[in-house]
């Protein structure tokens, strides 16, 4: 897509969609043109990004490649010892022998995956690779990053849990880049959105607070059986000010970028955990076994970019 293409595509988008029904206004709006860069990032000077973790502008990088399965991480949720592996990640893949595999089976676990705690910046850049098998049917929710009230001396877990509730403003707030099914209108697994909680989201319709969806409905359909290089910023609001933003690109071109955000209330609120999951449930899944590989994952105080070869 070419640069005036996007920029045009950015700015005949619709701001935000309600996961359960049509939003009204959102202060958070999405940018009709963009200064945020694309294309190459701070990856290019690290081929296959060997050596990009020594980065001083990185925080975490893991390419799957030494350690055992969750080495590096902090938890890892793998149900039974069924849900995650560490395995060659096919002919198709370019970067490296190792990627991270999650399978899921319903009736037994919802996926699973693996979360890292990180010294917090005050704009946060995930880049990941991502493979969606064949016959993967849709997700229920994708890799969330959430802001916790500290590391040290702090709780850790305040920004985990709370589906359904308001945020405070001091205690948490998510967001989580995730395929978006749109209610069956979007084809397995779906398109790419934002899906956030915050102390000033919109209430659903049954009066509950469930993660508002920041979507862009001209984005095309997420393709199955093909590597996908995934990256979203969030930048921290001044506490109380909207002035917070986030953005999406996908393959190195920017998806969208809002603006607006009132993340938080106070300083102490960071967002510092990141989980790389699959989850699924059935009641978006119908498939039995559903299959995602990730690979190559990087948490940067900077754009980071495709890899390069």
């Amino acid at each position: 897509m070419s640069f005036s293409i996007r920029l045009a595509a950015l700015a005949s988008l619709t701001s935000v969609a309600l996961e359960l029904s049509a939003a009204p206004d959102l202060k958070p709006t999405l940018a009709a043109t963009s200064a945020l860069p694309l294309g190459a990032g701070l990856a290019t000077k690290f081929p296959g990004d060997a050596g990009l973790k020594a980065d001083p502008r990185v925080i975490f990088a893991d390419n799957f490649e030494t350690g055992g399965l969750g080495e590096g991480w902090d938890e890892v949720g793998n149900k039974g010892g069924k849900v995650l592996s560490l395995v060659k990640p096919g002919a198709d893949r370019e970067l490296g022998q190792r990627a991270l595999r999650v399978e899921a089976h319903l009736g037994q676990d919802t996926g699973g995956g693996l979360t890292r705690w990180f010294e917090p910046a005050d704009t946060v850049f995930v880049r990941f690779y991502v493979k969606f098998a064949a016959d993967c049917d849709y997700v229920h929710h994708f890799v969330p990053l959430r802001a916790n009230k500290g590391l040290k001396g702090g709780d850790k877990w305040s920004g985990f849990g709370g589906a359904g509730l308001k945020p405070e403003g001091d205690e948490r707030f998510s967001t989580a880049l995730e395929p978006w099914g749109d209610w069956g209108r979007n084809p397995p697994p779906g398109r790419w959105n934002f899906y956030s909680y915050w102390h000033e989201m919109t209430a659903s319709p049954d009066g509950k607070f469930w993660g508002n969806s920041f979507a862009v409905p001209a984005a095309p359909v997420i393709p199955r059986d093909r590597w996908i290089c995934a990256e979203f910023m969030l930048k921290h609001n001044t506490p109380g000010h909207p002035d917070g933003e986030q953005a999406f690109w996908i393959d190195g071109v920017l998806q969208g970028h809002w603006q607006g955000f009132n993340w938080r209330k106070t300083e102490l609120l960071k967002a510092n955990a990141l989980t790389l999951e699959s989850y699924f449930t059935d009641r978006w899944t119908k498939h039995a076994t559903n299959v995602v590989w990730f690979d190559n994952v990087v948490i940067a105080k900077s754009y980071i970019g495709p890899a390069a070869k």
